[in-house]
């Protein structure tokens, strides 16, 4: 027969009970690190108020429960006074009787029963008689429920409390015991005397008091925690300032500063230090040369970018070179790929002198330029490339709604500027159009004015391009996809210099360039350039030549 070592089963149990409390204890350390994480990400504001006020509330109910005891318990003290004397008055009164008679039955006779707001009962060697209250007094209070005492463990006066047939309605009473003296002095007790009356007012006095006392303690609780909000948050209004300040600084405006305070307090000793910092970052960007980066910036722009294209070129070279393109058909294809490829650095190569142009702050030709022209022109390129595509042309708020290719009425549409540059901008937006929708996708350009800036927009409804990439599209060399490159016949994907362009010359005009989601789908590109024409003026009443207006682009 197998038996079990008690000295195995040990080690098993302990193990468990080992597991039982690493549990537990895991289970409280997840508990403290998620009140730690919820405490981390409060603000300031609501802890200080929050902490404010749970001691404000604290410390008042401490404050009002202790003298709601020391209120009821005073009323007590002084109610069984009252039952002492009252009590004392009795019991000489029923020891005279029954001295007297032998008897308590003539008690019955002295007091008029039921008359009274109390109730008594006294008990003397087996004889026992009780008072009860008056009507008035029970149906307010109730009948007391008197208890049964045994004589023989009653050596000294105490009081006892007494619940009633009225729920929340409590008697008090003072049991007193009645002693007989025998021939050799000895005492004993023969009886008792049992005092009671109604605690209804001691407890309505104390309910009163504590309805007003925690009335009042909520009210100077919400009232705390409003002023103390509003100190904290005057207190911390340094914090918000600095905080906006750190966020115009984050946009770009290294000259803000946060606003002085006295270094005194915590916030100006913050202030200080970090207009300080903010100094000496601003002396770090202006010390920069812009020439120095500009430089490196195309030269390594330049370099990755007509790697791929020489790479390819200089391989079929060495094909050809070798003798490995035996049929005139492997000559052809070959011929047409270097083709390609130098189609391809010719292109980059333009678009890189553009920017290193752009670089350079240039100043370009500053004459009227009517946006609603380069808009139809474009309009016009876009139905030349695609003639199954619908284009439109019309106002900034209702370009989607008007009539294909119809200009209408427009607003001021005039800037100052280099038309050729604007009008590549106006291209490049309506090629990015052309290469990355579907064929047959319909297409909008609006054109108006937004305050005092002119504004034109190209919205198509093709697949669109994810926040994440619209935040870098004007980037230079930045794809939205990585393996697009041009091809064909070198008017296909692009380099990723096509939109960097665009900012860099909408920048150069003092405008802003931003992509957005159009509604329904696709993408929406909006260009604001400076008005270049007062309203009054007749380039400001959006005057624009009659082919440019009247003219339909398909």
């Amino acid at each position: 027969m197998t038996t079990t070592s008690p000295a195995r089963e040990a080690p098993e149990g302990a193990a468990a009970d080992g597991g039982r409390d690493g549990g537990a204890r895991g289970a409280v350390d997840g508990v403290v690190r998620r009140v730690r994480d919820v405490w981390a990400r409060t603000p300031l504001l609501a802890r200080l108020v929050g902490i404010t006020t749970v001691l404000l509330a604290m410390g008042l109910g401490i404050a009002g429960t202790a003298t709601t005891t020391l209120l009821s318990r005073f009323l007590v003290e002084q109610f069984d006074e009252r039952l002492v004397a009252a009590n004392e008055t009795y019991k000489e009164h029923v020891g005279e009787v029954y001295g007297a008679t032998g008897s308590l039955d003539a008690l019955k006779g002295t007091y008029a029963w039921g008359a009274f707001d109390y109730a008594l009962r006294a008990e003397i060697d087996g004889d026992a008689v009780e008072m009860t209250p008056g009507p008035s007094t029970t149906s307010k209070y109730g009948e007391p429920r008197l208890p049964d005492l045994d004589t023989a463990t009653l050596t000294r006066a105490r009081t006892v409390t007494m619940t009633s047939d009225v729920r929340g309605s409590a008697w008090r009473g003072i049991v007193t015991p009645i002693v007989s003296k025998g021939s050799t002095g000895e005492r004993t007790v023969i009886g008792y005397l049992l005092y009671a009356e109604p605690l209804g007012d001691v407890q309505g006095t104390v309910r009163q008091a504590a309805i007003l006392l925690w009335t009042s303690a909520a009210a100077i609780v919400v009232i705390g925690a409003v002023v103390g909000t509003w100190a904290v948050r005057r207190s911390l209004r340094g914090l918000r300032e600095i905080e906006g300040t750190a966020a115009q600084i984050a946009a770009g405006d290294l000259s803000q500063r946060v606003p002085a305070a006295p270094e005194t307090t915590e916030v100006g000793r913050l202030g200080a230090a970090l207009n300080s910092m903010l100094a000496q970052i601003e002396t770090a960007f202006d010390a920069r040369t812009r020439s120095e980066e500009r430089m490196r910036r195309f030269v390594a722009d330049a370099s990755h970018e007509l790697r791929t294209p020489l790479a390819a070129i200089r391989g079929y070279g060495e094909l050809y070179r070798m003798g490995a393109l035996t049929e005139k058909d492997q000559v052809d294809d070959t011929m047409r790929r270097i083709e390609q490829s130098a189609t391809r650095m010719g292109g980059l190569v333009e678009d890189l002198l553009a920017l290193a142009r752009l670089d350079a702050d240039r100043p370009g030709r500053a004459e009227p330029v009517d946006l609603a022209v380069l808009a139809t022109d474009a309009a016009h390129d876009l139905r030349a490339i695609d003639p199954t595509r619908e284009v439109r042309v019309g106002p900034l708020a209702d370009a989607p709604a008007g009539a294909p290719g119809a200009v209408g009425d427009l607003p001021a549409t005039v800037v100052r500027g280099d038309e050729a540059r604007l009008r590549q901008v106006v291209a490049n937006l309506v090629g990015n159009v052309a290469r990355h929708t579907p064929a047959g996708t319909p297409a909008e350009i609006g054109v108006g004015r937004v305050g005092d800036r002119v504004v034109i927009e190209v919205r198509d409804h093709g697949p669109g391009i994810a926040p994440e990439h619209a935040a870098r599209v004007f980037e230079r060399f930045y794809r939205v996809d990585p393996s697009r490159t041009r091809e064909g016949d070198g008017t296909g994907g692009g380099a990723g210099l096509g939109m960097a362009i665009v900012a860099a010359i909408v920048a150069a005009h003092h405008g802003d360039v931003a992509i957005s989601q159009t509604p329904g789908g696709g993408a929406t590109v909006r260009v604001a350039l400076p008005s270049g024409a007062p309203a009054d003026t007749p380039e400001g009443d959006g005057a624009c030549p009659d082919d440019a207006r009247d003219h339909p682009t398909g």
